[in-house]
């Protein structure tokens, strides 16, 4: 009752915070009919999970944060556009379809078509909302430059960009986003109140003060050492959505159950990590051994996600915290989500690779080799140069290098090093050596899903990189038949050259040369576009819905 007037309560001030006087008017638009093909690109999934394992007082806790993962959507929705709330008003009076597309996109813009508008005409901003619509790339890197003294707050991970009386103006997330962080905070400590797991308990109630603060820093702490049947995961992580930079996290959440035997099956991978380091292509100097040692891995089943993890593409597995100083004192942990796996291997998985690949690669896919490719991939994350130290002896992330090129160079890097580390792990008797081939067969097979997604998107533009990295070494061919196929004796070692060349530009924070190798290799060749082509009638993603929300009394 009391959340309900809460929320309505915020929606009359985000209205007023939008800085509109008037409704945004929709001047045109595209057909309801294209816009309900492209609703069908994603396949309906009803998600189902157990929560038998979960005690009363935690399933009470487990429906207060999903509360709070509803205002993440909230949070989300500003973060992408300021105006979005309004235009949801007029959106409300189109046909149903429009305003499907509008909740699943979180806004007028298609992110299964690279971003394209189908309500008015106006071009997405590269910075979303992060940043002023009118602001230049050039703008904000000169007023940096002219202003040394303000670069750390325009350049903070948990800062809105704003302008005022004519100059940028770095302005905190949680008072930018007033009143629905203090409500999140609210919830979170109300859930904490309720649990009766002191991991989770002690967790809830330092990322309530984040909301509050922008310092994670503690709670991505405590989140590391949750070890209950709940994984939550509420805040401020991604930079995909910041486009101009790389540098804004975008609001997230992740409601899952964790399944502790799956989970144990795979901790044995956790002691590999400096052996996986050991082995990066790069001179000893640039290699990582600082982080730390620690690196959980959860199987979970996802009861409820929210923000940027569920904005068009659904989210498979995750690696976090990205918090560098959390690495080098914990690690990470990385988090499978299986049920979002298994939905997306059987409706889109399969019959892309019926669809494009040669009989030998087609018949060794499996979902084995598919799930513990994700798996290698989350932990590869955490590998390879994190904090490093220029020429002129300042020391910085990676990321901040990097800049925009970030996202796809870091997708790019985990799925390649996803693939030489599990042959690894083969050859150190983790898993069967005899699934090598099926691994790369696998690999192949999904890249088209990815693609599907657009190059300019990270995990797409990654694996265009990947994939003519590889027809280029003759790694990957076409056979007679026009098919996809592979050369099994020289995937590895292309991988390992192409691994190489990545994770070199990210030690050497070397961005010039980043930029003319992702724009020589992130491009859409006629046999990539034929393909996706012949794709069109297949699945691209699923739709998930949450059964388990009606358990919960929550619909």
């Amino acid at each position: 009752m009391r959340t309900s007037f809460i929320i309505g309560v915020s929606m009359i001030l985000l209205t007023l915070l939008a800085g509109c006087s008037q409704q945004p008017v929709i001047t045109s638009k595209s057909p309801v009919e294209s816009v309900q093909a492209e609703l069908d690109k994603l396949a309906p999934v009803a998600l189902q999970c157990d929560l038998s394992a979960l005690s009363a007082a935690d399933k009470a806790a487990l429906g207060k944060i999903i509360q709070a993962a509803k205002l993440v959507d909230e949070l989300f929705l500003l973060q992408v556009n300021p105006e979005n709330p309004q235009l949801r008003q007029a959106v409300a009076r189109l046909e149903k379809p429009y305003q499907e597309m509008f909740q699943i996109m979180f806004g007028p813009w298609n992110r299964l078509d690279h971003d394209k508008p189908f309500l008015n005409d106006r071009a997405k901003p590269a910075g979303a909302g992060f940043y002023p619509a009118d602001m230049t790339k050039e703008e904000f890197l000169a007023h940096v430059q002219n202003h040394p003294d303000e670069k750390d707050r325009l350049e903070n991970t948990f800062t809105v960009i704003r302008r005022a009386k004519g100059n940028l103006e770095a302005v905190p997330y949680h008072l930018a986003y007033q009143p629905l962080t203090e409500e999140v905070a609210v919830l979170l400590e109300e859930a904490a109140a309720l649990s009766d797991d002191a991991s989770l308990k002690y967790f809830l109630q330092l990322r309530a003060r984040a909301f509050r603060d922008d310092d994670y820093y503690e709670s991505d702490m405590a989140w590391m050492d949750l070890n209950g049947n709940l994984e939550v995961v509420i805040g401020p992580y991604e930079v995909y959505e910041d486009a101009l930079f790389n540098y804004k996290a975008a609001y997230e959440s992740f409601v899952c159950v964790v399944d502790h035997a799956e989970s144990k099956k795979l901790e044995v991978l956790s002691a590999y990590l400096n052996d996986m380091e050991a082995h990066l292509p790069i001179p000893d100097q640039y290699k990582n051994f600082n982080r730390g040692s620690s690196s959980p891995i959860k199987v979970v089943q996802e009861v409820f996600s929210a923000g940027d993890t569920k904005a068009g593409i659904q989210t498979t597995a995750f690696n976090l915290p990205n918090d560098e100083r959390v690495r080098e004192a914990k690690g990470s942990k990385k988090v499978m989500l299986k049920n979002i796996a298994q939905a997306k291997y059987e409706k889109c998985w399969i019959p892309i690779v019926n669809t494009v690949l040669a009989p030998k690669p087609l018949a060794a896919v499996s979902f084995d080799a598919y799930f513990n490719h994700v798996l290698m991939h989350e932990m590869s994350h955490g590998l390879g140069p994190g904090m490093i130290t220029l020429e002129s002896g300042e020391k910085i992330d990676v990321a901040k290098t990097m800049k925009e090129l970030y996202s796809v160079l870091e997708e790019c890097k985990a799925d390649v090093l996803g693939i030489t580390n599990l042959k690894l792990m083969m050859d150190k008797g983790v898993f069967p050596k005899e699934m090598e081939y099926s691994m790369y067969a696998s690999y192949l097979g999904g890249m088209l899903r990815s693609i599907r997604f657009g190059i300019n998107e990270a995990h797409g533009g990654g694996v265009a990189i990947q994939w003519n990295y590889c027809f280029d070494k003759g790694a990957f061919l076409l056979d007679e038949n026009g098919k996809l196929t592979l050369d099994e004796l020289k995937v590895l070692p292309a991988l390992n050259d192409l691994a190489r060349e990545v994770l070199m530009f990210q030690a050497t924070g070397d961005y010039e040369g980043a930029k003319q190798f992702v724009e020589k290799y992130r491009v859409m060749t006629p046999v990539m576009q034929g393909m996706v082509e012949a794709l069109k009638t297949v699945p691209v993603d699923i739709r998930p819905s949450y059964p388990v929300l009606a358990e919960l009394g929550m619909e």
